[in-house]
C-alpha cells in the first residue's frame, strides 16, 4: 500500500523554496486540537509583563526614593540632570523639575528589551496572540510579519544593544561605587552591594547572550578558521544565547528587585545589613 500525503487546505502563493507555489499556513477547524493547557505559558508571560511595567512605570514617575547612599535605582542610572539625588554620574544638564530624570533615559532599556528577539516572541504570542501556540488557531487574518510600520522599528535592535552596553558599564560603575560607606569612605560592603553588583552581572550576560551579540561577533565569516579570536568569542557567546530566554527573564526581575531594594532602603523600610 502506498502511503499518501496529508492533504494541505487553502490556496497556495508563489515562492516556494524549490521554485514551486509554497503552501499557506495549515487551515484547522477547530481552534484547537491540544489538550494540554497550552494558554498557561502566554497568561504567565502577560502576568509577568505588565506586573513589571506597573511598577516601573509608577518608579519612574514617583521621581523620589532612588537614592540610598551609596545606592541608586538602576531606574534612574545614569542620573543626568542636576536635580538628581546623589553624585553617582556627572550632571550633565538642568532639566525641569516636573520631569523624573528617570524618564530621560527611559528609551535605551525599553526599546532594547522591547526590540529584543526573544522579547518579541514572548509578547507577540502573549499580547497579541500572533500565534498563541503551536497548533493553536490565531485569530489574524493576514500576517505581514515585521515589514511594515510599526513593527518595521524592530530593526533597530543592535543599535539599542550598542547604547545597552553603554549602560551596563554604568550600572557596573554603579556597583563599584557602592563599596563606599555613607561618608564616601571605601571598604563598605552591605547587600545592597551585592545586589547592584548581581544586577550588573545579569544585565551583562543579557547583552553577551544576545542574537545581535552572536552576529556582530561571528557573522559573515565565511572561514572561521581565518578568525581563530572572533570563533573563540563566537563559540563562547552561542553558548549564552542558548541561555537568552532564561537570562532575559532572570535580568528583568533582576533589575525590578534592585529597584526595590533601594526603594525599601530609601524610604526607611529595612536597613541595609553591612558585611564589613
Amino acid at each position: 500500500m502506498t502511503a499518501t500525503a496529508p492533504r494541505r487546505t487553502g490556496a497556495v502563493t508563489p515562492g516556494g523554496g524549490n521554485g514551486s507555489a509554497a503552501p499557506r499556513r495549515a487551515a484547522i477547524a477547530a481552534r484547537t486540537l491540544r489538550t494540554d493547557r497550552w494558554w498557561l505559558e502566554p497568561l504567565l508571560t502577560v502576568a509577568a509583563l505588565v506586573a513589571f511595567v506597573a511598577w516601573s512605570t509608577f518608579r519612574a514617575f514617583q521621581n523620589d526614593h532612588y537614592f540610598a547612599e551609596p545606592y541608586i535605582s538602576p531606574f534612574y542610572s545614569p542620573c543626568l540632570t542636576t536635580a538628581c539625588e546623589g553624585d553617582t554620574f556627572p550632571e550633565l544638564f538642568t532639566g525641569p523639575a516636573w520631569i523624573s530624570p528617570a524618564i530621560y533615559i527611559l528609551i535605551v532599556p525599553l526599546g532594547f528589551r522591547l526590540t529584543c528577539y526573544y522579547y518579541r516572541k514572548a509578547y507577540y504570542r502573549s499580547f497579541w496572540l500572533s500565534p498563541p501556540a503551536c497548533a493553536v488557531t490565531e485569530p489574524h487574518r493576514r500576517y505581514t510579519g515585521e515589514t511594515r510600520l510599526p513593527l518595521l522599528a524592530q530593526n533597530v535592535h543592535r543599535y539599542f544593544f550598542y547604547l545597552g552596553l553603554v549602560f551596563n558599564v554604568v550600572l557596573t560603575y554603579d556597583a563599584i561605587l557602592a563599596f563606599r560607606d555613607e561618608t564616601g569612605a571605601w571598604g563598605h560592603m552591605g547587600l545592597g552591594t551585592v545586589v547592584l553588583l548581581a544586577n550588573a552581572a545579569l544585565l551583562w550576560l543579557y547583552s553577551l547572550s544576545c542574537h545581535s551579540c552572536r552576529h556582530i561577533v561571528g557573522g559573515r565569516l565565511n572561514s572561521f578558521s581565518r578568525h581563530p579570536l572572533r570563533y573563540r568569542f563566537w563559540t563562547a557567546v552561542s553558548r549564552l544565547n542558548a541561555r537568552h530566554m532564561q537570562i532575559a527573564w532572570v535580568s528583568l526581575f533582576g533589575v525590578a528587585f534592585a529597584d526595590l531594594y533601594i526603594f525599601l532602603l530609601a524610604t526607611g523600610t529595612i536597613t541595609d545589613p553591612r558585611f564589613f
